[in-house]
């Protein structure tokens, strides 16, 4: 795995040695000291299309070999999750690579074993699945907004080692990523969302409501990055202020994550279409078509 140089703001003190060593996001500081590079938009399509091929060929081994994989996407809001994930997910089947992001716990699920909700998501064989945000939220969002006690949190970072273990012993290829970005631009982010309507549903209250907990979400990522920055479950930190980077990396780190072969198929040749000499259609006039859309004039 590789690791980010630097510093981390708290040493943690009660680290167990078995810990993998803390990443250090860039809202810490530098993850290197060379800057990164603002890619040309022609670049950047060039990269991602060369990327989803390879995306497919991957998609073609998992269910070829029956795999099951997990890949969690964690992170603070705005840190460009959603858009990573959906260039993932853009040419791959649904029914093979498919999205799971949960709402907020119905009164039911909040008496349920904690990890209950997840399980039944998980992937079967031959399927990917990717979390949109996790049972991670035990140790960000509800914590930092008093949704769960203390007690609950630290029951929490005793049993996720156990739980991923356990997946992990099942079969199950489990890959953790947190997408880290800066204060200044998680702001310019936000002000962005704010003046597009097309996407001023993406800020939530809960959204609005962690500007004013910044420290708060800090403290708690770096304690949990403590308890489940593990050897066998390790996090990767992605540096996302430069989105376009970010999912570059991220994809092209998932991609050496799973050993897979090209199984590209043979190419396909259409069968000729069936003649319909005895049938006699409708007319079309019984039918009711969408009105065209109308372009207005300037």
């Amino acid at each position: 795995m590789s690791k980010h140089n630097g510093k981390s703001e708290e040493k943690g003190k009660d680290k167990k040695p078995e810990k993998v060593k803390q990443e250090v996001p860039p809202e810490q500081a530098p993850t290197s000291a060379k800057p990164q590079v603002k890619l040309s938009k022609k670049v950047y399509e060039r990269e991602l299309e060369k990327l989803q091929v390879e995306l497919v060929k991957l998609q073609g081994w998992i269910k070829e070999k029956g795999l099951k994989v997990v890949v969690l996407f964690e992170g603070r809001d705005a840190a460009g999750k959603g858009g990573t994930i959906k260039r993932i997910t853009e040419k791959l089947n649904p029914r093979i690579v498919r999205i799971v992001a949960l709402a907020t716990p119905t009164e039911r699920e909040k008496t349920q074993w904690y990890f209950q909700r997840y399980v039944q998501h998980l992937p079967a064989a031959g399927e990917m699945v990717l979390f949109d945000r996790s049972w991670y939220n035990r140790a960000g969002v509800e914590r930092v907004m008093g949704f769960c006690t203390e007690e609950e949190v630290r029951e929490f970072f005793r049993s996720v080692p156990e739980f991923e273990n356990m997946l992990i012993r099942s079969g199950i290829i489990l890959i953790k990523y947190w997408f880290s970005v800066s204060n200044e631009e998680q702001e310019r982010r936000f002000q962005a969302r704010i003046n597009d309507i097309t996407r001023r549903w993406k800020l939530s209250p809960m959204d609005l409501a962690s500007r004013t907990k910044w420290v708060e979400y800090s403290k708690a990522k770096d304690e949990m990055f403590r308890y489940t920055d593990t050897k066998l479950s390790p996090w990767y930190v992605v540096n996302s202020d430069n989105k376009e980077m970010a999912r570059l990396s991220c994809i092209s780190h998932l991609l050496s994550k799973i050993p897979y072969e090209d199984l590209t198929p043979e190419p396909i040749v259409l069968p000729p279409r069936q003649a319909d000499d005895n049938y006699v259609r409708p007319p079309m006039s019984t039918q009711t078509f969408v009105p065209e859309y109308q372009i207005p004039e300037k």
